[in-house]
């Protein structure tokens, strides 16, 4: 039974959808006014993982994610590189497509654009001055924060608190210092469409109300997004929704958390900001998936190059062990004979269950891991029909939880052979010397002359490279 955190009560809650069989999610996307960075991978990724999750326990998923395509920090930028609102915005929409393909997430059934929903837009809009929640100053259009008597609920804030520290841009043309804007009147330079209140562009929040309502209807099952979002964004949201349609806006609200960089917050004023095409020239992108899996996702997650490290050693001790297992069953994939999911998938499904626990259910992979390569270790018959079924029944839970979590998709062969290159290449190692030095301690070691055997075992340490050595034989990697 699936048990969801819900930020707008507060606790975990037996999720039930509001169709049977079907759920409609909502997850705010990009603003593209740049290029992607880790913290909007995060988001990406537990989402997709969500909804992955979703889909294998049985759910028809309708997922939606925008972009938002105008907006002050696109057009600042525009100007700033000499380019229109529209190129800019088209160019680092395409990029985020090729960061999270990059990534392996999984495109969303809609992804729409803001700027192709104007009229959507009006249309809340004129609801609101309907039900006496908008008003016009001044070319501009404002959401009355006071009319609506549930204002802060997500966020657990009330509003004369809010109202009393207000650091808010002092602007004559509100009510409140609180009001936001709906719609923006023209001004010279700026992308303009035609309304009731002249011509302008919608303001940030309305975009989101419009086209989840639109595309999901005006009560849907999941919102989510960074927990950044939750004030003001998605208060407005609420709002806005709820202002206009008289109606529960959202059944489940989700926000990840925050990514760290050596535990301080990202932020452009520090130079910490990490894009994903640049970690990833670094690291295989099924290592930033397992490593953003490694913690809750509602918990903050503090990205270093150490733990990078040990995602990217976690991730080749899964591979080996599917690599050691096709050689053992002499087939790249399982029997599909195979009998129904095992002990993983269920301590998996427990777990995910349990408000989408990755970090348990990652513990459950390794504890796995651990136990089907004590299996390969102490086998006393190579052909034994009892260790092969364990194995192969081992295996095809690894890879029904793989498909889940976005990791161990790859041939293991290729891989590690990858892996293995790009170390080489990195450390500049010599693999005609490492495999000529492991085949003279083999030797040494047939002879029984362990002295030599651990001196060449030492200077292969030298040079970086850890042996392992197995019943089936030697392997090799570069050290870290």
């Amino acid at each position: 039974m699936l048990r969801i955190y819900n930020t707008l009560t507060k606790k975990k809650e037996i999720f039930k959808s509001i169709e049977p069989g079907k759920v409609r999610i909502y997850v705010c996307g990009p603003t593209v006014y740049d290029a992607c960075h880790i913290g909007h991978a995060r988001s990406v990724i537990v989402f997709d993982v969500i909804v992955r999750y979703l889909r294998v326990t049985g759910y028809q998923v309708t997922y939606v994610r925008n972009f938002t395509d105008v907006d002050d920090k696109i057009i600042n930028r525009a100007h700033e590189l000499g380019s229109s609102v529209k190129e800019l915005s088209e160019r680092y929409i395409q990029e985020f497509y090729e960061a999270t393909d990059a990534l392996k997430v999984e495109r969303a059934t809609l992804e729409p654009r803001a700027t192709d929903h104007i009229d959507e837009i009006i249309q809340v809009i004129q609801r609101l001055f309907d039900q006496g929640l908008a008003y016009q100053a001044d070319g501009d259009v404002f959401y009355s924060v006071e009319r609506f008597k549930d204002y802060g609920k997500l966020s657990g804030r009330k509003l004369e608190d809010m109202q009393a520290g207000a650091r808010i841009e002092i602007d004559d043309k509100k009510h409140n210092p609180l009001d936001f804007v709906l719609w923006k009147g023209a001004k010279p330079g700026e992308p303009m469409w035609d309304s009731p209140w002249g011509k302008g562009r919608p303001g940030w929040h309305i975009e989101c109300s419009a086209m989840s309502t639109h595309f999901l209807g005006q009560h849907f099952d999941i919102h989510g997004g960074g927990k950044d979002l939750m004030f003001p964004h998605h208060e407005n949201e609420i709002a806005q929704s709820e202002g206009a349609f008289g109606q529960r806006f959202v059944n489940v609200w989700i926000h990840n958390g925050f990514v760290q960089i050596n535990q301080e917050k990202m932020s452009k004023s520090l130079g910490n900001f990490l894009m994903i095409k640049d970690i990833l020239k670094r690291y295989h992108s099924e290592v930033l998936r397992l490593f953003l899996l490694s913690n809750h996702y509602r918990s903050p997650i503090d990205f270093t190059h150490q733990a990078m490290a040990e995602a990217e050693a976690g991730l080749e001790k899964i591979y080996a062990l599917l690599q050691r297992i096709a050689e053992f069953a002499g087939r790249d994939t399982p029997d599909p004979n195979q009998q129904g999911p095992g002990d993983l998938w269920v301590g998996f499904c427990e777990a995910m269950d349990d408000d989408f626990n990755t970090a348990r259910a990652i513990g459950l992979v390794f504890d796995t891991v651990r136990s089907l390569n004590r299996v390969m270790d102490n086998r006393v018959e190579s052909g034994s029909s009892e260790t092969l079924a364990r194995l192969e029944s081992g295996r095809a839970d690894l890879m029904r939880v793989g498909r889940v979590l976005g990791i161990g998709g790859e041939s293991p062969s290729h891989f590690l052979q990858q892996e293995k290159a790009k170390a080489v290449e990195s450390e500049a190692i010599n693999e005609t010397l490492v495999e000529s030095l492991i085949a003279e301690r083999l030797q040494a070691r047939q002879q029984k002359d362990w002295e030599r055997a651990d001196r060449i075992r030492s200077e292969l340490s030298a040079m970086n490279i850890v042996l392992e050595d197995r019943p089936d034989g030697t392997t090799w990697k570069v050290k870290g």
